[in-house]
């Protein structure tokens, strides 16, 4: 019995050293136009601003929604740097140039997470 109960208590307490994080594509822009997801990028190679590129053409690829999740309450807080990261990671699925109109929500507790901070963005495409 000694035994089962210090393997549960080892179980639950490596699961809570676990991190994780959520996202979201959405795709539904109405009459303007979107590009089939294509080859995919280098996370790296992803250009992020909190502004509009109106001097540079591009077709959107979707609507990307990341959280970052704090497990315990000592692990750090989700950083925007976390949420970036978690952005780059996003357009790089969809084949993304850049992800463009950066927003981070605030760092909240909830039910599931000792913090959670949520980023927001539209995975774009440069054309010629």
């Amino acid at each position: 019995m000694k035994k089962l109960l210090i393997s549960a208590l080892a179980a639950v307490t490596l699961t809570g050293c676990a991190s994780w994080s959520s996202t979201r594509v959405e795709q539904n822009y109405g009459d303007v136009p979107t590009l089939k997801v294509g080859e995919k990028t280098h996370p790296q190679d992803i250009i992020l601003s909190d502004q509009d590129m109106p001097d540079r053409k591009y077709q959107p690829l979707g609507d990307i929604v990341v959280n970052v999740n704090k497990t315990t309450i000592f692990h750090p807080s989700p950083t925007p740097a976390m949420v970036n990261e978690k952005l780059r990671e996003q357009g790089a699925e969809l084949g993304a140039d850049a992800v463009i109109l950066i927003r981070y929500g605030n760092v909240g507790i909830s039910g599931v997470s000792w913090g959670t901070l949520e980023g927001k963005g539209r995975a774009i495409k440069f054309t010629k």
